[in-house]
């Protein structure tokens, strides 16, 4: 009884690519806004990175920032420093934490007036990754807002592009476990889940030179047909029901640290776009949601991976009912 398999039949097999739409007309023509980021920060965090990656840009409701591989930090620094980099123009509502894979949750400052309903939860994963400072699995906020229902996932799976079947399983076991304690018959389902993360898909199929040669000519659309998450998603195994923007960037990892250069290391990875940020409408005759922005911060170099950004805009179609 997951918290995904609870709600409708999904509206699509696999992913469904969405496009990204015209500036968000903030507060005026959606009922929210939302920011999201996941990044794996590869065990290094600075409130300069932190800075770049949340912006001058306060137009949203919320803040959804998913971390994977967070640094071994004194209690509360992560969230210290994201609220610095914030300048106070939000606050933080809700936290989930497992080692090295974090979500943060940030609202405008009378944000909590707003909330009905807050609950965290998380689920560890197995394979070879539950070292610390690489934790495999995903922790989850589940949240009423304004009278919206919103579940945000974020993940880590497994690394290497040979372990796609185990991927899948994992994304499968996440979507059943997560909330599933606190389940109950008689709730409604959420109205959108957001799901972000490392979610470790690499390119099927093509080896590092090719890839990178394409890349360089900005040809990059050219790999989304290699792309194991596309591919696996289109299968109907995983995702089913989920939009995603366009892979309008360049593949995100991995990248020598502190550069903007794929990997020289002797290992010389295929690049690949690892880190996604996807969503779910439960019922899209109840809800609209608008892409506004699906991107890589490329100016961030902090770690082997670039984070990635979107900003989603709601809006019910219906007045809500809590």
């Amino acid at each position: 009884m997951g918290f995904i398999h609870n709600q409708a039949s999904p509206s699509h097999i696999g992913i469904r690519t969405v496009g990204v739409e015209k500036a968000c007309s903030f507060s005026i023509d959606s009922d929210l806004c939302i920011s999201i980021v996941t990044w794996n920060m590869n065990g290094q965090v600075t409130f300069e990175d932190f800075a770049e990656m949340v912006g001058s840009n306060r137009e949203f409701d919320l803040l959804a920032v998913g971390l994977q591989e967070a640094p071994p930090c004194p209690r509360n620094k992560v969230a210290t420093l994201l609220s610095a980099a914030l300048d106070e123009s939000h606050t933080l509502i809700g936290k989930v934490i497992m080692q090295s894979l974090q979500l943060y949750l940030f609202g405008l400052k009378d944000a909590g007036s707003f909330i009905n309903e807050l609950k965290v939860d998380k689920q560890s994963v197995g394979g070879c990754g539950g070292i610390i400072g690489r934790k495999k699995g995903a922790v989850a906020i589940r949240i009423n807002y304004k009278g919206i229902r919103m579940v945000f996932i974020s993940c880590h799976l497994s690394a290497h592009a040979r372990n796609v079947e185990e991927r899948n399983s994992q994304c499968r076991h996440i979507s059943h476990s997560l909330f599933s304690k606190f389940w109950n018959p008689y709730s409604r389902p959420s109205h959108i889940t957001i799901w972000l993360g490392d979610l470790n898909y690499r390119l099927q199929g093509i080896d590092t030179y090719p890839a990178r040669s394409l890349i360089k000519q900005n040809l990059h659309r050219r790999l989304h047909g290699k792309d194991q998450l596309l591919q696996e998603a289109g299968r109907g195994q995983i995702f089913n029901g989920f939009c995603e923007g366009t892979l309008n960037f360049k593949p995100t990892y991995k990248y020598n640290k502190g550069s903007s250069n794929y990997d020289t290391s002797h290992k010389i990875r295929v690049p690949a776009w690892t880190d996604r940020i996807l969503f779910r409408i439960e019922d899209e005759n109840k809800m609209e949601a608008t892409l506004h922005s699906y991107e890589s911060m490329d100016e961030i170099y902090g770690s082997d991976h670039k984070p990635v950004k979107a900003h989603l805009c709601l809006r019910l179609r219906q007045i809500p009912t809590n």
